[in-house]
């Protein structure tokens, strides 16, 4: 029997991104029927860029090709990884040896096995990508990238209102520029084994956005 490993942090309230959740009717106000309305940012939990994030005429969501966000992916493992770590291009070539042009490409840090999402250590102590790294995974020709760690070092000045160039996003800046999608804030990646596996990453069908939240799982055989 195949293992389904859910890959996608729940959508509640986060220091980082608010979640409007109300009920517009309820049946305790005597409604027929519960419903829920939500609000939440694009870019909050587990979601996917689009280039259109950071380029006024980038693609959009609309844009996507669901064979670039679904089937085989490699398994980047970097979960030795120091805190606060720059990732070099020669330590994700070493990881990424077995990578393929086509690829779902997921960086494996396990972060969350060592702090939780709703933690600042998630943000101020994580490891992140050099340019040069992005650059070598640029080359890979991958269908779209994946992280379970803040990937970029001015991610971690976000938290206190610091501003940086896009040019120090550098996964937005190398990766998304050139038109690959990136899927961020991955969970659960400790429990995948393999380094290759089917991944399943389907954004919400929302027209010509930036990105949008998405339902990531694994599939083991």
């Amino acid at each position: 029997m195949r293992r389904i490993i859910d890959l996608t942090y729940p959508i509640e309230d986060h220091f980082r991104w608010k979640v409007e959740r109300r009920l517009a009717s309820a049946f305790e106000r005597g409604d027929d029927f519960q419903v829920t309305r939500l609000g939440l940012a694009t870019h909050g939990f587990t979601h996917i860029d689009a280039p259109r994030h950071m380029l006024p005429d980038g693609p959009t969501t609309s844009d996507f090709r669901l064979e670039s966000l679904v089937g085989e992916a490699a398994i980047v493992d970097l979960s030795g990884i120091a805190e606060t770590a720059a990732i070099s291009d020669d330590v994700i070539a070493r990881a990424g040896a077995h990578v393929r042009p086509g690829d779902l490409v997921i960086l494996k840090t396990a972060w969350d096995d060592r702090f939780s999402l709703a933690s600042p250590q998630f943000w101020t102590q994580a490891p992140y990508l050099t340019r040069e790294a992005c650059e070598w995974l640029a080359r890979q020709e991958p269908a779209a990238v994946g992280f379970d760690f803040p990937q970029d070092r001015p991610i971690r000045g976000l938290l206190n209102g610091e501003r940086a160039s896009i040019s120090e996003f550098v996964s937005h800046d190398v990766i998304l520029r050139r038109g690959t999608p990136l899927i961020e804030y991955l969970c659960n990646l400790g429990s995948v084994t393999s380094p290759h596996i089917e991944i399943c990453a389907l954004p919400l069908k929302i027209p010509n956005a930036d990105g949008a939240p998405a339902r990531v799982i694994a599939i083991e055989p």
